[in-house]
């Protein structure tokens, strides 16, 4: 199942009173679906910056809530900070994480904006990608003058807000103004070198940063600064887009690093710049050892690093998502200081609810014996769905094994590619294996409903009857999915690794045995559906499934016996 998460980090002004902090996140809290992952609070900004994801409309709930409760308890006529500021909430970016784009995230930014200015009366600016004019996408224009300049900023119409109030009411004299956005993730990753020169770290950071460093005449360290005509410095960009660095020493590690903030991770990938920040340490004399990300970062990060690096190695990228982020810390050395946990790093592994009992995270013997014991479930659907998961992987295997032959170099990434499938494959088919039970579980839900009056009788049927459509309609994606993955055994029948012919021929019979398995459940599922127009539709699609999937059997098996 596609899981759409995004984060949201709004940044309070208040950073000294916990009891203020926490009202304004326990309302975060009770929103259901959001999970909240950082509150930092800092007494010398007076400032909170609070972390917090989710599906898309639970976060934006979360999010006008916080608003909402900080305008109720933060006085800005009283506030006083080192940090720039303009509101009790200051600035509230939202931000894609997984399967949503930055459009998506830009449309939920002003529909939010739009709530605030209405509903609470706090005026707003929409900032970076939501900005509706090019002038207000930098947040630093839209918070020139601060709290203290509101006043006479609404009174030019060039900084009407977006939303809300277009003047400095009392209202406005509490609460102040927000700015909300839709920006990229930003990484916040240190390159260990292996110098203790702060000075040597800095010229790195220079060399690759996207702001560069001054142009000079003749010495480039300490020759005269070159104005341009208006008397304003000249820069040497950097090269690495949307990337701001500075070098430092660590007396806790004994070493400088590169210290960056990789702002937009669409542009300049983290790999990408691990990479320049090698080459322009190595062209210095110096070496960077690993690096270490500095909070949390989304998944697509290491997934995106792990399949650049075993393309620049010629190896399948078909391979599981563990191995996959395995090869990307240890291609970046991101263990290099302390170890390196994706579970305590990555914002899904975060999200992921470890207390539900999975089948498919069972032994292969705890499954067999769960199967095998007196509960209904898990039966043949899921078997169905794992026999099916079993024949992707099997022309998955073969498919890495054919990439990385020796002597078929030249094709290694034809197979990877199949494996790549293979794996796609495979993961929805996993999904199934306990998507199975959970149908027959709602079945058995629905069947335990009170059915004392009639009001009771009337939803208890309407209950079992969307239970029974469903557990008709999993296993037909069962078949479905099964089905897809024969193009993969019998393409690595005919032209993968000869010595591995005979697995993609068992692949073959167990997605074969998927299909028919799954058939099975769609047809007794289906006999309990009333509306019988509905019932036709499935079974007519699945029958022609599974008289699909004997033709495609037998195919394979034929070029498996030829070969053998």
């Amino acid at each position: 199942m596609i899981q759409r998460i995004i984060e949201c980090v709004p940044n309070f002004s208040e950073g000294r009173d916990m009891q203020i902090i926490n009202q304004i996140t326990s309302v975060i809290e009770k929103v259901d679906g959001v999970k909240l992952l950082n509150v930092d609070p800092g007494a010398a900004t007076n400032r909170t910056v609070v972390t917090f994801v989710g599906a898309p409309e639970s976060v934006v709930e979360a999010a006008f809530q916080a608003i909402k409760k900080a305008s109720e308890l933060i006085d800005m006529r009283q506030h006083h900070g080192e940090h720039p500021r303009m509101g009790a909430t200051d600035v509230c970016p939202v931000i894609p994480i997984a399967n949503m784009t930055m459009e998506e995230c830009a449309q939920l930014a002003r529909n939010l904006a739009e709530r605030v200015g209405d509903e609470l009366g706090i005026p707003v600016y929409c900032y970076e990608s939501a900005a509706f004019r090019p002038e207000r996408q930098n947040l630093a224009s839209c918070r020139a003058g601060e709290y203290e300049g509101l006043a006479k900023k609404f009174a030019d119409p060039e900084w009407k807000p977006d939303f809300g109030p277009a003047e400095f009411n009392e209202r406005v004299a509490l609460s102040g103004c927000s700015a909300i956005g839709a920006r990229d993730f930003l990484v916040a990753i240190n390159y260990n070198l292996n110098t203790t020169s702060t000075r040597r770290a800095n010229a790195i950071a220079y060399d690759v940063r996207e702001k560069g460093r001054k142009k000079r005449e003749g010495n480039p360290v300490t020759g005269k600064a070159v104005k341009d005509a208006n008397g304003n410095d000249v820069w040497i960009p950097g090269t690495l887009k949307g990337c701001k660095a500075i070098g430092w020493y660590i007396e806790e590690y004994g070493i400088a690093q590169v210290s960056m903030n990789v702002t937009n991770i669409t542009t300049t990938p983290v790999h990408v710049a691990f990479d320049e920040v090698c080459r322009a340490a190595q062209c210095r004399g110096i070496r960077v050892t690993g690096a270490e990300i500095v909070g949390l970062i989304p998944k697509k990060v290491l997934i995106q690093a792990g399949k650049y690096y075993l393309a620049k190695q010629q190896r399948s990228l078909g391979i599981s998502e563990e191995e996959i982020i395995k090869i990307a810390v240890k291609s970046m050395g991101l263990d290099d200081l302390r170890p390196f946990n994706p579970h305590e790093k990555v914002i899904e592994y975060l999200m992921e609810d470890n207390s539900a009992k999975k089948l498919i995270d069972m032994t292969c013997k705890g499954f067999a014996d769960e199967t095998a014991s007196e509960s209904p479930a898990p039966g043949g659907g899921s078997i169905s769905a794992y026999m099916g998961a079993l024949g992707a992987a099997l022309g998955t295997m073969v498919a890495n094994l054919s990439s990385h032959k020796p002597g078929w170099d030249a094709d290694w990434e034809k197979f990877s590619a199949w494996a790549e499938k293979g794996q796609k494959i495979m993961s929805e088919m996993l999904h199934l294996v306990d998507e199975d039970t959970n149908a027959f579980n709602k079945i058995m839900d629905a069947f335990g409903m009170p059915k004392g009056s009639d009001t009771e009788k009337t939803l208890r049927s309407a209950a079992i009857q969307a239970a029974t459509l469903y557990a008709t309609q999993v296993p037909l994606s069962t078949m479905k999915c099964a089905f897809g993955a024969f193009d993969l055994v019998e393409a690595m029948a005919r032209e993968g690794n000869p010595n591995s012919v005979s697995d993609a021929g068992v692949g073959a019979l167990a997605l074969w045995s998927a299909v028919q398995g799954a058939w099975l459940n769609v047809k007794i599922n289906a006999a309990g559906l009333k509306d019988r127009a509905v019932a036709d539709q499935l079974l007519e699609e699945a029958a022609q499934i599974a008289i699909n999937a004997d033709c495609r059997r037998d195919t394979v098996i034929a070029v498996c016996n030829e070969k053998i």
